[in-house]
């Protein structure tokens, strides 16, 4: 018999193949807005874009990017105040054949841009006006559902440009948030690498030490990030590019969302409005610390000092939502294991929630 008909015999041929995306140009600094049209030039994105913005950051930084994009460009705009499937679903109509995005916002409104990019075949651009969470550079969207928060796979902005004199300026709490959602990695990375060793979930070590590093840094300078400062806006900003980078060397969020960002999705369904993503997520980070038998206060006093909460009652929740949401978390991303799936009884989240008060 020859060596075909043997399968035993057959050279295995390694195939671990995958895309991996990043963004190719990122401008960050003060007055870049201005660099705009040249980025787009450099990476030949079209004649064509629809610039998605709010109708705060349209006064705010949109309609300078217009001004400067027509210059080039034919340009049209939409105005999203809200994320949903019907405002992405108007924004791929609105799109109709431009040859590019740009999104120029927050969180929202650079996630609408992502996910109708995404769905359209089409590059976009992140243009941040506030540093709130990792979504200005990652390939995630959320989206608000009837179940709550849903995370898309989408992909990753082509470029980012991020004015530090635009963001600096907007409320020090969207900047806080983001620092909250970073140091998160922290427990991210731990749940990881539990899910590792108890599930055999395969696992990026580039990634996880990205993500690791990306967190210890922001702690080490916690203490230097200053409301309304560029300096901070600029650290931040590249921090969160950072953890974008981290996720797209996994293909997954793994590296930045673990039990942690599970309670906050489910504390953003019980108590809607009332906390940030990033804030939600800095919260569950201390209770996951110490799950993890990690230095909880050390992350509870990063977070303060950035001007971060630590509470429910600082976010006005009370601390039987959070009870809840502890109790909640194990059911959103079933498929995820964290520290939170290992069978947390309620008066043990009870004890955790109270934990954040002592001294």
């Amino acid at each position: 018999m020859g060596a075909d008909g043997n399968k035993v015999l057959k050279r295995k041929v390694f195939d671990r193949s995958r895309w991996m995306q990043f963004p190719r140009d990122v401008v960050i600094g003060h007055g870049v807005l201005s660099q705009l049209p040249a980025v787009c030039t450099d990476l030949r994105l079209g004649s064509s874009v629809m610039i998605v913005s709010g109708s705060h950051t349209m006064e705010m930084a949109g309609r300078q990017v217009i001004a400067g994009m027509e210059k080039d460009h034919r340009v049209r705009s939409f105005v999203a105040d809200s994320i949903s499937m019907d405002v992405i679903r108007q924004a791929e109509e609105a799109a109709g054949d431009v040859d590019f995005l740009l999104g120029v916002g927050g969180g929202r409104v650079i996630d609408t841009a992502k996910i109708v990019s995404y769905n359209l075949d089409r590059q976009f651009i992140s243009v941040p006006t506030a540093a709130s969470h990792d979504g200005i550079a990652s390939s995630r969207a959320s989206v608000p559902m009837e179940s709550g928060h849903a995370s898309l796979q989408a992909h990753p902005p082509i470029a980012i440009v991020a004015d530090t004199g635009i963001i600096a300026s907007a409320p020090h709490r969207s900047m806080a948030s983001g620092c909250a959602d970073i140091i998160s990695n922290y427990t991210a990375v731990l749940d990881w690498e539990l899910s590792n060793r108890l599930k055999a979930e395969p696992v990026s070590e580039y990634a996880l030490a990205l993500s690791k590093m990306t967190a210890e840094l922001l702690m080490k300078n916690a203490r230097t990030i200053r409301p309304h400062n560029e300096e901070s806006a600029w650290f931040v900003i590249k921090a969160l590019v950072s953890s974008g980078v981290a996720m797209s060397i996994a293909g997954s969020s793994r590296p930045a969302s673990g039990g942690e960002h599970k309670f906050g999705h489910a504390l953003e369904r019980l108590a809607p409005g009332k906390a940030m993503h990033g804030e939600a997520c800095g919260i569950g980070t201390i209770i996951c610390m110490y799950l993890h038998g990690g230095d909880w206060r050390e992350i509870r006093d990063a977070l303060a000092s950035i001007g971060a909460p630590t509470t429910p009652k600082e976010l006005g929740i009370d601390d039987d939502t959070a009870v809840e949401a502890l109790m909640m978390a194990k059911t959103i991303r079933p498929e995820r294991f964290t520290i939170l799936d290992m069978g947390l009884s309620r008066e043990s989240a009870t004890g955790l929630v109270r934990m954040l008060y002592e001294e």
